[in-house]
């Protein structure tokens, strides 16, 4: 035995006899893995934590310590760094492979405190050097303990957070419940979604919510919203290109449908895509190969493809503006979006939820939704759908903040001038002229989502008189 070794038997032969006597062992749930060479330390090492009421395994080498590992479940690994064989630093590498969770504690000699740092570095929780310390080596177990728990309970709370589309989409409409169960049907499958609605419905959340529930839900998800591309743009974003291609293409790029390799792609506003880029789709889509723009090399890719439209692409098809092979490909299992105006028991729920969201976003009490201001809410239609219902739940946050409630009136029916439609009402209802600045002054920063400096520029007046203006309505709504 070296001069190490029999010195770190002797203190811990000092400390064994302190638990001989203890009358009852601690909780025998935690399990410890030691693997350690010497075979007088490791008997002594075990009368320790069993005194303690620790269940314990000891092995000799590394090759041992790591089947232990694949066998069984431990809560702390007490590993020797400088074992025969197949070394500490070894085991501890190639643990992810076994288990996960384990915190290592590793033990070594003072001259291998480097390869303890290294192994620190690698993931250990801590490491002890030789001769060891019994009061340290408990405590350090007893810390090493509350982490691998305190991991375990994340890792569990992580598992049962809700996930798909009940977890990202707000609803319990008969509509949206028929909709969150076709989700759940499609989602585990290769299937290619088609998800039709109207803007401002939600159809990427359904989109991520497809991606959460699926195989590749570790995988990346890439939206593009096609619309807001050109032609060429979208095409080299799509598929990529090599340098050279054209101008400005300085470097090789992967494009999206690459970097969403092993995940899903969302392809949002499908129905904007031109006929070119529809046909090397449709080639995708077939062959799952890719081709860079300008480049000649194949090159395969994993995806799944979740398209969307706020157009009937049936329409499209048939007026020439769709290719109707692509739209079969794109159409294997359809979902339809409602409309906020179909489901609007989820009015309450909505509206409720983007008040509380505003609210603790910016840290301030948020005003609460009477009654009869929830039942305007209801007799409006929301074109804009639930987009609508956030920008006006976030403007009437900020109009009425330090109120105890918001107010909403509906818009009024758009005539062919709304300015004059505007004008109109002003006359029509005897508007003051204070009422009439105050009405433009509220229209202009709701058709800018609440944005003041934009608002104030489109009004031709200073950021500080507009807040201005804004406090002093606030102060006459609570008067």
């Amino acid at each position: 035995m070296t001069d190490a070794s029999s010195a770190a038997v002797k203190s811990v032969e000092e400390v064994v006899g302190r638990f001989e006597d203890a009358a009852a062992p601690a909780s025998a749930s935690a399990r410890i893995l030691v693997v350690e060479d010497d075979g007088q330390l490791r008997s002594l090492l075990t009368e320790l934590l069993t005194g303690e009421g620790y269940e314990v395994l000891t092995v000799s080498t590394g090759e041992a310590g790591l089947q232990s590992l694949q066998r069984e479940s431990f809560d702390v690994v007490l590993l020797d760094i400088n074992l025969p064989g197949m070394h500490g630093i070894n085991v501890l590498t190639a643990s992810p492979n076994t288990q996960t969770d384990a915190a290592f504690i590793m033990m070594t000699a003072f001259a291998e405190i480097e390869t303890a740092v290294e192994a620190m570095k690698l993931g250990a929780f801590d490491f002890l050097t030789k001769p060891l310390d019994p009061d340290q080596l408990l405590l350090v177990i007893e810390r090493a303990l509350e982490r691998t728990s305190l991991r375990r309970e994340v890792a569990r709370l992580r598992r049962e957070l809700p996930r798909g589309p009940r977890a990202r989409i707000v609803g319990r409409s008969k509509s949206l419940e028929h909709l969150f169960d076709l989700v759940e049907r499609v989602a585990p499958t290769r299937s290619t979604v088609l998800i039709a609605g109207e803007t401002g419905t939600g159809k990427e959340l359904v989109a991520r919510a497809i991606h959460d529930l699926s195989p590749r839900a570790r995988g990346p998800f890439i939206p593009v919203n096609c619309s807001a591309l050109p032609e060429s743009l979208l095409e080299s974003e799509l598929f990529g290109h090599v340098k050279g291609s054209f101008t400005g293409a300085i470097a090789n790029r992967r494009g999206l449908f690459e970097e969403s390799h092993n995940g899903s792609l969302f392809l949002d506003e499908a129905s904007t895509i031109t006929p070119p880029v529809q046909v090397k789709l449709l080639r995708v889509l077939q062959e799952r190969q890719i081709q860079r723009v300008g480049g000649a090399r194949e090159i395969s890719v994993d995806f799944r493809l979740i398209a969307a439209t706020n157009q009937d692409l049936t329409n499209e098809v048939a007026e020439g503006r769709f290719r109707e092979d692509l739209y079969f490909r794109l159409n294997v299992f359809p979902l339809v979006v409602p409309p906020l105006r179909d489901r609007k028991d989820d009015i309450p729920l909505l509206a409720d939820h983007f008040r509380r969201r505003w609210a603790d976003a910016n840290d301030m009490e948020a005003p609460g939704i009477t009654p009869e201001t929830l039942q305007r809410m209801l007799d409006y239609d929301w074109p804009g759908n639930v987009r609508e219902l956030e920008n006006f739940v976030e403007r009437a946050m900020i109009m009425y903040s330090g109120s105890p409630s918001i107010r909403f009136d509906a818009p009024q029916a758009a005539a062919t001038d709304p300015h004059q439609n505007f004008l109109t009402r002003a006359r029509d209802e005897r508007w003051t002229v204070e009422r009439l600045e105050r009405e433009h002054i509220l229209s202009v920063l709701e058709s800018v989502s609440g944005n003041q400096t934009q608002a104030a520029a489109a009004l031709g007046i200073d950021r500080r008189t507009l807040y201005r203006k804004l406090k002093q309505y606030r102060d006459e709504t609570d008067s």
